[in-house]
This record gives structure tokens, sequence and C-alpha cells, in this order.
């Protein structure tokens, strides 16, 4: 039996999904650029670094990354430079390109990719997973690592069921944007530039 206190933890992670971040822009601006579909895709993947992420904190790579700081450091580093990336690609997009074709659209099985690199390569959240799922495993309880495991899924579950309806929304305007390249263009930009401010932020994060 899996133990335990799942009403607070529902509660607790809806709050924190819910708040804006790197993972949330990466959805929406892939749904703006490619519709719809891309955003589902993008919100899937980051839900599967979410399971990665689940697997790695019930083997214990939680305590190695807050005991390792070369560790740490490197997949810190890994995952800020990703983020860059994605965001120079946004800000190097041109207004001609989108009047004409809407950028170069990238497969859903790339975009699923792009959203999970950028959540698995995350080390915040390996070590948010240490700290935050043992806090709902009831004292006493016979199989912690199971819960552990239970709530890191359950965890990548509500993500989805947050993200791919934000994924939808942001896809409904994508007509919209495309036959207004100048807007479409400085949402681009602004997407970008928050990406590139997150990985900056999180090649700066110091380790807990």
């Amino acid at each position: 039996m899996v133990e335990a206190t799942w009403i607070l933890f529902i509660a607790a992670s809806l709050v924190l999904i819910v708040t804006p971040g790197q993972d949330m822009v990466l959805v929406m601006s892939r749904s703006i650029a490619q519709g719809a579909a891309a955003g589902v895709a993008t919100a899937a993947g980051v839900s599967v670094g979410l399971v990665g992420h689940t697997l790695l904190a019930t083997l214990g790579l939680g305590a190695l990354l807050r005991a390792s700081e070369w560790l740490f450091v490197a997949l810190k580093l890994a995952g800020a430079a990703y983020l860059v990336y994605i965001g120079v690609q946004l800000l190097r997009t041109r207004q001609a390109e989108l009047a004409v074709s809407g950028g170069s659209p990238r497969s859903l099985r790339r975009l699923f990719f792009d959203g999970a690199l950028s959540n698995i390569s995350n080390p915040k959240i390996a070590v948010f997973y240490f700290a935050f799922l043992p806090q709902f495993v009831r004292p006493g309880a016979s199989h912690p690592t199971l819960s552990i495991f239970a709530l890191g899924l359950a965890f990548a579950a509500l993500t989805f069921l947050v993200k791919g309806p934000v994924g939808l929304g942001a896809g409904v305007l994508s007509s919209w944007l495309r036959s207004r390249p100048r807007s479409l263009v400085w949402l681009y930009r602004t997407s970008g530039l928050v990406l590139i401010g997150l990985g900056v932020r999180l090649a700066l994060e110091r380790r807990p």
C-alpha cells in the first residue's frame, strides 16, 4: 500500500505547477509558433522529464546532487546552456521567414525531446523532488520508496494535466498571430529573452 497524504500533496503540487517558469514559457512559445499539437507535445516531453526525475529521486540522485558540487554544477550548466540555445534560436527568427512559411517547424518528436531535455537537465528539479516528495510520505510508512515513486509519477501527471491545456490554449492564437508576423516576431523575441534569462539564472544558481 502506498502511504501518502494525497490531498495536501495535490494542492501543493498544483500551486507549484501553475507558477510560471521555464517549462511553461517553453510550452507556450512552441504552441504559439507551431500550433496546439506542438504545445501539447512539448508539455508531454516536460512530463516525461519529470518521470525521469522521479526515477532518479527514487534511486537517490537528489542526495548525490546535494553532496556532489561538481555533479550539480555540470548538470546545471548543461541545462542552462540548452535554455540559452533555445532562446537564441527564438531571437534569431526573422519576420520575413514568418510571413512566408511560419518559420522552420520542428517535428513533434523533436518538440517532445526539447521539453524532456529542458526538464531533465535542470538539477534544481532533482533536488526539489528529493526535498519535496518525502514530506508527503507518512511517518512509519512500510514502503517509503514506493510512496516517493508514486508521488513523483503523480506530480508528472498533474504537470501534463495543467500544461497540456496551456499548450492547447496558446495554440488557438497561432493562426491569428501568423497573419500578423510583426506581433509574432515580438512574441518570439520576448520568449527568447525570457528563456535566456532563465538559463542565466540557472547557471548562477547555487547548490542548496
